[in-house]
């Protein structure tokens, strides 16, 4: 045996402490992981929440694109839907024209 081995007490009078048993860390080791993540997981989901729209806002401006023709309302549209038209350009129902 060399004095990197792991040393097991052999005197039942002395226990080995918790913290040295192998299997006590593979017993605890996996829920403490997912205990961690979950709460690294929380943190990102509050801290990057996107704000609440007031639906009041958005009503106001849908009126006004109601007043507006052609290339102002075109981009009204765009400017309402950001979201939208980043996530899926295909089926935006405008599209910019390229001038």
């Amino acid at each position: 045996m060399n004095a990197t081995t792991f040393k097991t007490s052999t005197d039942p009078q002395r226990p080995i402490p918790w913290w040295r048993v192998p299997h006590m860390w593979m017993v605890v080791g996996g829920p403490l992981v997912v205990v961690v993540a979950a709460i690294i997981t929380a943190f990102i989901a509050i801290e990057g929440a996107d704000p609440v729209l007031n639906k009041a806002d958005y009503e106001r401006d849908l009126k006004a694109i109601q007043g507006l023709e052609g290339q102002a309302r075109a981009d009204a549209w765009i400017k309402l839907q950001p979201a939208h038209q980043a996530r899926n350009h295909a089926a935006s129902p405008l599209v910019p024209s390229d001038k």
